[in-house]
């Protein structure tokens, strides 16, 4: 009885203190650094566009000009979705942990609200497939080395461009961590 109580607290304890984490964690304002003159741009400090409803967009604005020379000329956007995604690993049936990861999309400026509005089905999409890699043994072991990750992206791209076409050109793991029994 003790023991399928925990298997359904653990869990909710996890996700309870990942979602407050995950709020503390938020974006803040920009800060302006000390000593930068007023007159040149600083490429590190962009604009943002929030949108709290759907993740957090962010990117420049449209310039207006040649659509293409302008997409060759800037950096990919990011979609980031507002909360982290949170993978049972069970063995034998029982419990053995949490994956717990914040996972960005790369994309193209025309198609970051197309994603945005579509956040519910790309979530389902990626946790469909990280379940797949923890039911398969994918977080088994050392998960963090350059290979393993380098795989997870590939799968997790493929599995979102097989639904969605090439919107999505890269995925970002922003933070991974397995929380132990």
């Amino acid at each position: 009885m003790l023991k399928k109580s925990l298997m359904i607290l653990v869990p909710l304890i996890a996700f309870a203190a990942g979602a407050f984490g995950g709020l503390q964690l938020k974006p803040g304002k920009e800060i302006s650094q000390a000593g930068h003159d007023g007159g040149e741009h600083d490429s590190r400090a962009e604009p943002t566009n929030d949108h709290s409803d759907n993740g957090q967009i962010s990117g420049k604005p449209d310039g207006g000009h040649d659509a293409d020379e302008q997409a060759a000329k800037e950096p990919p956007e990011t979609f980031t979705f507002p909360s982290q995604f949170f993978v049972p690993l069970v063995r034998r049936g029982d419990s053995d942990g949490m994956m717990i990861m914040t996972i960005s999309l790369q994309t193209t400026h025309e198609e970051l609200e197309q994603l945005a509005r579509q956040e519910h089905r790309l979530r389902d999409i990626l946790l469909r497939q990280l379940l797949i890699i923890a039911n398969t043994g994918g977080f088994d072991g050392n998960f963090t080395t350059e290979g393993r990750q380098r795989s997870l992206r590939k799968t997790l791209l493929e599995a979102l461009q097989g639904n969605f076409g090439e919107n999505v050109t890269g995925i970002l793991i922003e933070d991974i961590a397995r929380q132990g029994r």
